[in-house]
This record gives structure tokens, sequence and C-alpha cells, in this order.
């Protein structure tokens, strides 16, 4: 009988900031996957962690994505795999969920997202705003 095989910690973690930054990127997989002269299913399998991204096409990734590959491995130590996994899944459906409401049209709205998508790729803490509340 044949063992299965399951996707290496690491390599769901670098697919699934793969997939983070291309959602902020606002890019599908099929426009990535065109930039990598790939189908957007070979993206699919880099995203959930199934295949293995090789450096060359890992530095490829990066050149178009305007990160720099240590990108893709940041926040990869102090989680447990599961953890890992599950922030990037929540940072990705959330981004998503900004993003629509980017469409509304608000020009104050859509700089507030830029600023937090921006915020969110860095990697220091984000000083929280102080608020009074009246009364």
């Amino acid at each position: 009988m044949m063992a299965i095989k399951t996707p290496n910690p690491t390599d769901k973690h670098v697919g699934a900031r793969i997939r983070m930054r291309r959602l902020m990127l606002g890019m599908s997989q099929t426009a990535l996957a065109d930039g990598l002269d790939l189908t957007f299913q070979q993206i699919q399998k880099y995203e959930k962690g199934v295949n293995r991204v090789g450096a060359s096409r890992l530095q490829q990734i990066a050149h178009i994505f305007r990160v720099p590959v240590e990108f893709f491995f940041e926040g990869g130590k102090a989680l447990s795999p599961r953890q890992r996994e599950l922030v990037v899944l929540y940072l990705s459906y959330a981004l998503e969920d900004v993003r629509a409401l980017s469409e509304m049209g608000s020009h104050f709205l859509q700089m507030a997202i830029a600023t937090i998508s921006e915020e969110a790729s860095l990697d220091t803490p984000v000083q929280p705003i102080q608020t009074t509340t009246p009364h």
C-alpha cells in the first residue's frame, strides 16, 4: 500500500503567502500563471502547497509581485503550521472583503485600504489609532 504524501508545512506556508500577495494585488491565478507561462491549475497547486515552488520560479514570482524572495518565508517560525495556515487563510479572505469594499468608490475608503494593505506587508507592528469617546 502506498503512503499518502502530505504537503510540507514550509511549502504550504510559501503557497499561502503567494496566495495572500496575489490577492493583495488584485491579481487572478490566470494572470499570475500567464506571467510565469504556466496553467492556473499549477498556481492552485503552488498556493495549496501541493507542489513545491522551485527557487528560480519563486524568484520569478517575487519579481512579478515586486517583493523580495524572503517575503514568502516571513512569519513562518513563530506559529505552528496549523496556526500559520489559519492566519494566512483569514488574511487572504479579509483582503477579498476589503477589495469588495474599495469598489464602492469612496476615495477615503480606498486610501484607508491602501494604507492597511501596505501596513499588512510590513514586518513592524502598526501603531493603533488613538480615539476618544464622548463622555
